[in-house]
């Protein structure tokens, strides 16, 4: 059985990595933060180093990680913030394919600093020699008391075919809740690792590009901007109407790709994750954001621990 790509231990992350740049308050104040802030939890995920390989696969282990981000370097569908996160989080699987996630958000910058739990269940599994499916379910608990949540759940479907020394995978999340969103992110991923090298039991290096398609809905206010149009605008406000007229649609389209750069030194049952991510933003159809192009530094701890029973609990 080959090894798994490096999407697996948390394909329900690949969904997204976009944000919007902003500070603290303003993350806050806006009601299209948490929907953006909820796609980039992907990037904390994306490469966690606490990836439950197939290494093993008759066998259940636990997955103990802490996760770091830098400060992002740029604004646009980014971060925004000045200040370093943490992530620390525990991985369930067990060799039926079934597993269970739970991981923290802490960040210098939010109040509460202690700002989010997302709680994930999904099942994993091999199809044939190099083909991979999951799907996956996510809750999210936001502890910002005074902000609307548009969703907080999503739903995920991956595939993956691993060429030995590539990934190719696409993942489909549906974001929903008051509102609903669809992302689709097709990535391909290079797998390169030498073992017993460097006093290591493996080092992998797993280069990547990461695509983000998706969809939102854009509100307009049209004003009246003819005679005529004045003309009706005066009778909606006669009878009690908003004389503008407001106009709703929903854009799909490329919205980021990103390249990442992780590399992983394994020894027994630990593994040290550090990872580049260059980011770039694109607007969707009639979008007009601040989009810059940004960058910023992971770095992960994991331990993994086999639960070594002969029963099938």
């Amino acid at each position: 059985m080959p090894r798994a790509p490096v999407w697996f231990g948390l394909p329900f992350m690949l969904a997204s990595f976009v944000l919007y740049g902003q500070d603290a308050d303003a993350f806050k104040s806006k009601t299209d933060s948490l929907p953006a802030l909820t796609d980039t939890l992907s990037v904390f995920r994306l490469i966690d180093s606490l990836m439950v390989l197939f290494d093993e696969e008759e066998q259940s282990v636990f997955h103990f990680r802490l996760t770091y981000n830098s400060n992002v370097m740029a604004a646009g569908r980014t971060l925004g913030i000045d200040q370093f996160g943490l992530s620390p989080g525990v991985t369930w699987y067990h060799k039926s394919g079934f597993y269970a996630d739970a991981t923290l958000y802490w960040s210098a910058d939010f109040e509460p600093r202690y700002y989010l739990t997302v709680l994930s269940a999904g099942f994993a599994r091999s199809i044939s020699t190099h083909f991979m499916a999951s799907a996956s379910y996510d809750r999210y608990e936001y502890r910002f008391d005074d902000s609307y949540v548009p969703f907080r759940n999503a739903f995920t479907l991956s595939a993956a075919y691993d060429f030995t020394y590539l990934v190719l995978q696409t993942d489909y999340t549906f974001f929903y809740g008051d509102e609903q969103v669809h992302r689709i992110t097709p990535s391909v991923t290079g797998q390169f690792s030498k073992n017993n090298f460097l006093a290591m039991d493996r080092i992998r290096f797993t280069p990547g590009l990461y695509l983000l398609f998706g969809d939102a809905v854009f509100t307009e206010i049209i004003l009246p901007q003819t005679a005529a149009e004045w003309t009706i605008a005066l009778w909606r406000m006669r009878n009690g109407l908003p004389w503008y007229t407001v106009k709703t649609h929903r854009e799909f389209g490329l919205m980021n790709y990103a390249f990442t750069a992780p590399v992983y030194f394994e020894k027994s049952n630990f593994s040290f994750m550090v990872s580049y991510m260059y980011n770039v933003p694109r607007p969707l159809p009639g979008e007009i954001l601040d989009l810059s192009e940004s960058s910023f530094i992971m770095a992960g701890l994991s331990y993994r621990l086999p639960v070594k029973r002969k029963s099938d609990w």
